[in-house]
């Protein structure tokens, strides 16, 4: 059996047959690595592909392409991987609307599909699928995070969020737990990079708190126009808007911001501190939320590889619901649906030198499901 050549940082147990281990495996990646989305995609994609150099697994093959956040694309690079490039797996989706086109197609191909982000709630709830695994969250936990927080502070809190699947889940899950009043809400569009209409009205209606979920170049362009603004009402978010990636463009505007992650690069525990050694060393960058789920899409790959052949899905689907693996995020169980059962932290942007980054400052939930699992009939 081949041994890892980094099995401290890993920290895989490697305890199947040589035969397992040697089996050719594809897996297809099909990510964001252009236009506005690209950062959050290629931290994906680093800590994925960073995560199977470590593990001297030569017998992994990665196919990468990039699905440029449209949707029609994503759904020809994933067929063409299943019937052209014949993978065994399929990961690497960022986009909610992108997941909801690919995944209910590749999954009755028999495909499994692996999330290390995404995580709509049609797909958590009744249309859940043996061959569908969320490594990451369902969209609504971050969210409901938030949720739960503000209640200690704030009475009136305007919210807003992009239209399509993720922002409305979001806005749900903060819903969820929040018991205060609604100053405002607005959903917008997917792409936007002018909030000049939106911080009017933020500005105008009384709230004492706003909540946003804008990942990517759109949370960059708000927090900008926000700080530019002059409207001094504080914000909070989920980690998409306030994580390691964008806070370098967003800048000191973001200190201070209070937002929800499952993980954070000051985790105590001996995987996070070996990742983010890792990370920096191999990409000169801390890495983020983005790639600490994708680091444990991998490593959760990798331990299923080592138990089970990926040709025989029963075995292989059981390997993975075991996740016999040690996560950056500690603790970490599959429920019923095949979603993350874990910790949710609220965390501060704070300065470390020269760097923005964040620190944790609570924990929200500990242990804590999704509210559609049990509309899963798995």
């Amino acid at each position: 059996m081949k041994k890892s050549l980094a099995a401290g940082i890993l920290g895989l147990s490697l305890a199947a047959t040589g035969m397992a281990q040697a089996e050719p495996v594809k897996i297809g990646v099909i990510t964001t690595l252009s236009g506005g989305g690209a950062g959050l995609g290629i931290d994906m994609r680093d800590a994925f592909t960073l995560a199977i150099k470590q593990s001297g697994n030569k017998e992994v093959e990665l196919v990468v392409e990039d699905d440029a956040q449209k949707p029609e694309l994503a759904v020809q690079i994933a067929e063409k991987m299943i019937q052209s490039d014949k993978v065994d797996l399929l990961t690497g989706i960022i986009w909610s609307n992108l997941a909801m086109a690919v995944v209910p197609n590749a999954v009755a191909q028999d495909i499994i599909y692996l999330s290390p982000n995404a995580g709509p709630s049609a797909l958590a709830g009744a249309n859940c699928n043996k061959n569908y695994f969320n490594v990451a969250y369902q969209n609504d936990n971050f969210h409901e995070a938030m949720g739960q927080y503000a209640n200690q502070d704030y009475k009136k809190t305007f919210i807003l969020a992009p239209n399509y699947p993720a922002g409305k889940d979001s806005l749900t899950g903060f819903k969820r737990y929040y018991k205060g009043e609604l100053a405002g809400e607005i959903y917008t569009q997917v792409g936007q990079t002018d909030y000049a209409a939106e911080i009017a009205q933020i500005r105008d209606s009384g709230a004492d708190s706003v909540f946003f979920f804008l990942p990517g170049g759109m949370g960059i362009a708000f927090m900008k126009q926000y700080a530019q603004s002059g409207v001094t009402i504080p914000v909070m978010g989920p980690a998409f808007s306030f994580d390691q990636d964008m806070l370098p463009a967003i800048g000191d505007a973001a200190l201070g911001v209070k937002n929800s992650a499952s993980w954070s690069k000051d985790l105590d525990n001996e995987a996070s501190k070996a990742f983010v050694e890792a990370f920096k060393a191999e990409y000169n960058r801390l890495p983020s939320v983005y790639a600490a789920q994708s680091w444990d899409t991998a490593n959760l790959i990798l331990s299923a590889l080592s138990k089970a052949s990926v040709k025989d899905k029963d075995a292989f689907r059981a390997a993975l619901k075991a996740a016999d693996f040690k996560s950056v995020r500690g603790d970490f169980t599959f429920n019923t649906n095949n979603h993350p059962i874990q910790n949710v932290y609220v965390r501060e942007v704070v300065r470390e030198g020269d760097v923005l980054t964040n620190k944790i400052i609570a924990t929200a939930f500990e242990k804590h499901g999704d509210a559609y699992a049990e509309q899963c009939k798995m």
